[in-house]
């Protein structure tokens, strides 16, 4: 109902089958009906993008999820134009035939008093949309069904009336009224189908009030399809009658008479009803319609106009203040009495300037339907373009009809607006634009309007542009090569404008060839999400160089998130409340560390998902099972690590929730689809990436998702040497010799004085302050690491001596021989390492 409602059948014959009649001739009808095809084929990019993503949003959503925000922006702005328009025309138009239908023809004819009228209207549907959309159906309901009834009623009594010789203008119904290459030109043809689209324009409120209907995702796409259809026949019917009864003439009831062609109802009533007895009622009530068709188009086009702006304004776009719902009707407040006085107040300008400006922008508001419907049917081909190969119906209603639909919009957009609109000859309005010259009033208001929102895009785009360049440029540019594993990584951003969120990954490099993996979800979007997880990120990063176990990493980075979240709030002390708008308000974390020598990788995490593990022996893939931990900042248990022995080749995969669940499908089959994949583990990882991205992402996504893959290493045991030494200062002198003797094995002779000066003071320092026996281990990888363990457990401090000092320069000339150095802690003591370059020993 609500469809066909917003379409406002009578008004719209009333206003437009004139103007097709005066470009086309007698073959109005079938350019009417030739109107129907693109429209039948956008209503059908609608059904699919519907059932993908209910969001009342509907081209802005669709167009930002597919393009991105700009293009988005100015989907929704081309709705709000043409909305706003037509609203100030509906108006004035109900204004009109208010004073008609009661008898007051001078107030009629009065600019004041029908803005006046027209006001009112504006505000009393604005009223009815505020105070519920089940207020406005029931309205709907009853207004539409007599207006159909009133049209068909017309359309019997015009074709009776013709061949039973009662109409003096009548012609017989022929078939070249249905052979559009009657028509005189091309340029006619094209004009008079532009002319015709604004019929069946209105048809997609029933998809924008999608998110309060049953069955969100079905029914107002089927609306849609089923409203233009019903659109068809009711338009066919009427012109086609109207046409015979009244002719084409250029003078009286013809239609052709350009007196009459912004209402060719009103003088045709009188002359298919009569004005005696019943006739005149049906003549009154014929107006009645029209009238009622206006005020109910004008209450339907509000309900698109302010739910695109509440989707706008929910996805950031606008001031949030739009995006309230008031409590009790559960309507968009601000954005549907935003609206209604936006629509006033355009209404009030422009008949003040001019009435031939208001005429003028209702001709250009066909610029701004073919705009964004348009924009809806290619973002429906460029949304679905991963799965069109999927079956013969994906490539055909989310493919090919949806594409034809936004080529023929696209060129009916370009024709109009730079060679039928812009004739200075062509509405009642020109312009002198500088280096252009005169130009058609209708392309410059059309165009200017688009403009207007071109203008504006910077500004309401600008954070969504700055988060994305801030979580980009936050995020491994690439990943550096490690000996411990082969890695790849994909990270998607959310397509919605809020969906720049705090998903992040890392590969961070540790001593003795081992490596830490992360990845991590900010549960939040937008500049805050971003640079929450920028600092958590290199948070992680320097807790990871501690070398400290991922349970107590992951403990210490609880507490940099909660204090984050106490600083942000103002209070001391734990505060469960959260900031208000698109701030980080959670965190989830794995954090894992793999040993190439050992084969042990130790894992642990913090509300995340586990990972999922593809083993080289065919074993499977399989997620261990790791004690579950709370989110950061969350408080409760603490975390707590789990070794696995993990083979050479085995396949690790990292990945956030935004990978798995998504609105095609769930976690657990996000999960099925992600394992079969990593199944097949021995294929290369990027092509791995490619095929995951591929299948589980194959759209537009509503969340961030990052996807982290590594390939496991072995070290190979001719790369490592271990000694075991007693704590004895006589031991000192073997473990020089036995490093130098492998450095010469290793042809490493150039570093032996630098290898032995390490060993020996590391060696010296466990004798003296550390008890137990003592193990010295030298690792050849992209560079030579001296490892001493020890059972102690106190950290050496690298400090300046004095001068008069006899010790305590040892770690010092260690620290400046070395690229670098430190202490990592391990269950029997600690380990002291020490790393230096290859590139000068190698190249010797």
């Amino acid at each position: 109902m609500i469809g066909l409602a917003s379409t406002g059948p009578a008004y719209s014959l009333a206003a437009t089958l004139g103007l097709i009649v005066a470009g086309v001739g007698l073959q109005a009808p079938i350019v009417t009906m030739l109107a129907f095809i693109p429209m039948l084929l956008i209503a059908y990019a609608y059904k699919e993008l519907n059932a993908s993503d209910a969001d009342c949003g509907t081209a802005f959503t669709w167009a930002t999820r597919a393009f991105g925000p700009r293009a988005g922006w100015m989907g929704g702005w081309g709705i709000i134009v043409a909305d706003i328009i037509v609203m100030a025309n509906l108006a004035e138009i109900a204004g009109i035939y208010s004073f008609r239908l009661l008898g007051f023809a001078s107030l009629a004819d009065s600019r004041l008093w029908t803005t006046v009228a027209g006001g009112v209207w504006i505000a009393v549907m604005t009223a009815v949309c505020y105070i519920g959309i089940e207020v406005s159906a029931a309205v709907q309901r009853r207004l539409l069904c007599i207006e159909v009834a009133v049209l068909v009623l017309f359309a019997v009594m015009a074709l009776v009336r013709v061949y039973t010789g009662g109409a003096g203008t009548a012609i017989h119904v022929s078939a070249s009224w249905f052979n559009p290459f009657e028509v005189s030109s091309a340029r006619a043809l094209t004009a008079g189908i532009l002319s015709a689209v604004f019929l069946y324009w209105g048809w997609d409120t029933a998809v924008s009030v999608n998110e309060e209907t049953a069955d969100s995702s079905r029914t107002p796409g089927r609306t849609a399809v089923l409203s233009t259809v019903l659109l068809l026949v009711i338009y066919a019917l009427v012109s086609t009658s109207a046409q015979a009864f009244a002719g084409v003439g250029t003078e009286g009831i013809g239609l052709g008479n350009t007196n009459n062609s912004g209402d060719v109802l009103s003088g045709l009533g009188h002359a298919v009803f009569g004005n005696e007895g019943l006739g005149w009622f049906f003549t009154k009530l014929l107006i009645l319609m029209v009238l009622t068709s206006a005020v109910s188009s004008t209450q339907t086009t509000i309900l698109p106009m302010a739910r695109t702006v509440f989707s706008m304004a929910a996805h950031k776009a606008i001031p949030s203040r739009f995006a309230r719902v008031h409590r009790r009707y559960l309507t968009p407040t601000w954005s549907t009495i935003g609206m209604g006085l936006a629509s006033i107040g355009f209404l009030v300008l422009l008949t003040t300037v001019s009435r031939n400006v208001l005429t003028d922008s209702i001709d250009s508001v066909g610029l701004a339907i073919a705009f964004y419907y348009g924009l809806t049917g290619f973002a429906c081909v460029w949304y679905y373009r991963k799965v069109l190969t999927r079956s013969g119906r994906d490539l055909l209603f989310k493919g090919v009809l949806p594409a034809l639909g936004g080529l023929m919009m696209l060129y009916f957009f370009c024709y109009a607006a730079f060679d039928v609109y812009a004739d200075p000859a062509y509405g009642s309005t020109a312009f002198d634009l500088p280096v252009i010259g005169r130009t058609g009033g209708v392309t410059v208001l059309g165009l200017g309007a688009l403009l207007i929102g071109v203008v504006l895009m910077p500004i309401v785009t600008r954070e969504h542009t700055a988060a994305l360049r801030l979580q980009r440029s936050l995020l491994p540019q690439h990943l550096p090569p490690q000996t411990a594993v082969e890695s790849a990584s994909r990270y998607v951003p959310a397509d919605s404008r809020s969906g720049v969120g705090g998903d992040w990954f890392d590969v961070i490099p540790l001593s003795g060839t081992r490596v830490g993996l992360v990845v991590g979800d900010v549960l939040g979007h937008g500049l805050h999400a971003a640079a929450t997880m920028g600092r958590l990120r290199t948070s992680v990063r320097v807790l990871a160089r501690l070398d400290l176990a991922p349970d107590e990493l992951l403990s210490r980075l609880d507490d940099v998130v909660e204090q984050a979240a106490q600083e942000q709030a103002g209070l001391p002390g734990r505060s469960g409340s959260k900031p208000p708008g698109d701030e980080a308000h959670g965190v989830t974390c794995l954090y894992a560390v793999y040993d190439p020598l050992t084969g042990q990788c130790s894992m642990a995490r913090a509300g995340h998902s586990p990972p999922a593990i593809a083993r080289p022996d065919g074993g499977g893939v399989s997620s261990p099972e790791l004690p579950p931990g709370p989110a950061l900042g969350m408080g409760g248990l603490p975390f707590r690590s789990t070794d696995l022995p993990l083979p050479a080749g085995s396949l690790i995969a990292l990945f956030t929730d935004g990978l798995i669940q998504t609105a095609d499908h769930d976690a657990e089959v996000g999960l099925r689809l992600l394992t079969d994949i990593l199944a097949q583990h021995r294929r290369p990882l990027e092509e791995l990436c490619d095929r995951v991205m591929a299948t589980l992402l194959p759209g537009p996504v509503d969340d961030d998702a990052a996807l982290l893959l590594v390939r496991t290493r072995m070290l190979d045991e001719h790369q490592v040497a271990v000694w075991e030494l007693d704590a004895d200062p006589a031991m000192v002198a073997g473990a020089r010799t036995a490093a130098t003797r492998q450095l010469h094995e290793w042809g490493l002779d150039d570093l032996s004085f630098t290898t032995e000066l390490i060993v020996s003071e590391l060696v010296t320092n466990a004798i003296r302050y550390a008890d137990g026996p003592i193990h010295v281990r030298l690792i050849r990888d992209r560079s030579l690491i001296c490892e001493v363990s020890d059972t102690g457990h106190t950290t050496p401090h690298l400090r300046h001596a004095e001068s008069d000092d006899e010790g305590g320069r040892g770690l010092f000339i260690i620290a400046q021989m070395t690229q670098r150095w430190g202490t990592r802690y391990t269950p029997t003591g600690k380990t002291i390492w020490a790393e230096q370059d290859l590139s000068a020993g190698e190249a010797t």
